[in-house]
């Protein structure tokens, strides 16, 4: 297996395009070049001891996204029964190995997590999670979320992504997000979730008050989620319609401050503590499989 800051990855290659993964690393997508260029950072120096914490590549989120909380305490969650629970912020799946296996001649890769009794503790449901990656060519990535219901009960989820595209901060006001957005919400610092409100459909990235900001789709419409970077040449194109796919409630934007040379899109099934207030909530039956998929599209500007 190749060797990344140390650590043994699985690599994706199709021309000029090579996507690294971490499977042991709670299938972690490290990074992804496109003809060279970053598209997904990483950062050249990580402290892989505490990588759920690493600002960069795809962390995955599942079985819940974000905040959930119990009497102010996050982390926990009250099921229907009024039994309360221990599940981390964002979940636990971005802080366990996934078995892992190549698919398509070393364009694609397939990882896998199943149900423990550490996983039952806290979230006491049966399943079989799958994380797909496949590079259909130089500029593509394609992304499923397979999700099966293994155990005897109904299991309530709601999953994400948390992609770290670079974009240096310097680019920021010249740089738009384009979204098909009918609303937004976001999250208070007590965890309570904000009314509506109605959305723009293009935001600068030096635009503060879209740091955390919950863009909910609606109604399904054919139009992606679009990252302009004109600096860069290029536009990023995010396709949440794909066929068969389970719908996409809402695409987070977010950065860690002003300096950050990224900032995270990242499609999301529901929004954070969905477990209490139902709003992106999904349920799967006993035997019941699901999928979630989009793809991610480099563009040069020059093709547009």
């Amino acid at each position: 297996m190749p060797v990344f800051q140390d650590h043994e990855i699985v690599e994706l290659r199709n021309g000029d395009s090579l996507v690294r993964i971490a499977p042991q690393f709670g299938a972690r997508l490290l990074s992804w070049h496109s003809n060279g260029e970053s598209i997904i950072h990483w950062p050249e120096e990580a402290d892989w001891s505490k990588i759920a914490g690493l600002r960069g590549g795809n962390p995955i989120l599942f079985p819940f996204i974000a905040r959930h909380r119990v009497d102010g305490v996050i982390g926990r969650w009250r099921d229907d029964a009024g039994v309360v629970r221990d599940v981390p912020m964002h979940g636990f799946a971005r802080d366990l190995p996934f078995s892992a296996e190549q698919l398509d001649g070393g364009t694609g890769l397939r990882m896998t997590l199943v149900d423990t009794p550490a996983t039952r503790a806290g979230y006491p449901f049966g399943f079989r999670f799958e994380v797909v990656y496949r590079l259909i060519d130089a500029s593509t990535l394609e992304v499923e979320f397979v999700t099966a219901n293994t155990g005897d009960s109904r299991m309530p989820y709601y999953a994400g992504h948390h992609f770290y595209f670079t974009l240096p901060h310097v680019q920021r006001s010249v740089s738009t997000l384009e979204v098909p957005a009918t609303h937004y919400r976001h999250q208070s610092a007590d965890g309570k979730m904000s009314d509506a409100a109605i959305g723009d459909v293009e935001y600068r990235f030096d635009d503060p008050d879209i740091v955390d900001r919950f863009h909910c789709l609606g109604a399904v419409t054919e139009r992606p989620v679009r990252i302009v970077m004109p600096e860069l040449q290029r536009t990023i194109e995010i396709d949440l319609q794909r066929p068969g796919s389970a719908p996409w409630y809402a695409v987070t934007s977010w950065t860690e401050n002003e300096q950050s040379d990224f900032y995270c899109v990242e499609p999301w099934l529901g929004l954070p503590d969905a477990i209490h207030h139902r709003l992106g909530l999904r349920w799967l039956e006993p035997g019941e499989v699901e999928i979630a998929s989009l793809r991610v599209r480099v563009i040069p500007h020059a093709a547009r």
